[in-house]
């Protein structure tokens, strides 16, 4: 049985143990935005994978590259920001390849690092 990346399975003590940080560090992420862990009808916090693995970024940013939280909260949000724009190029290249083959747009897609540039013309 493989587990869902998104489900919440994992209590705060465990986390805190897991990664070895007191648990009142992960209330802090959670109070600054940085992690948004889900919450049982007791309001117990409930750590997904995904959370998990969000944690362990912050912790390395923090720990071995010597960011602040602000900082991390900026980075978070770039490295989120980036993440759906590549879905969005996804997406638009796989529409423009759709078109391209049903003769209605012409289109040409240019790779450059983690970029892409789009040009296309209509007929």
């Amino acid at each position: 049985m493989q587990q869902n990346y998104d489900e919440p399975l994992y209590l705060i003590s465990v986390v805190a143990k897991v990664l070895s940080i007191h648990p009142q560090t992960l209330r802090q992420y959670e109070r600054e935005g940085l992690v948004e862990p889900s919450r049982t009808d007791g309001k117990i916090r409930l750590y997904s994978q995904r959370d998990i693995d969000r944690i362990k970024l912050i912790l390395r940013l923090t720990r071995d590259m010597g960011v602040n939280l602000a900082g991390v909260d900026v980075i978070l949000k770039l490295k989120n920001q980036l993440q759906e724009f590549e879905t969005l190029i996804d997406e638009l290249r796989l529409e423009l390849s759709k078109k391209e083959n049903g003769g209605e747009t012409k289109a040409v897609v240019k790779h450059k690092n983690s970029f892409d540039l789009i040009f296309y013309e209509k007929h």
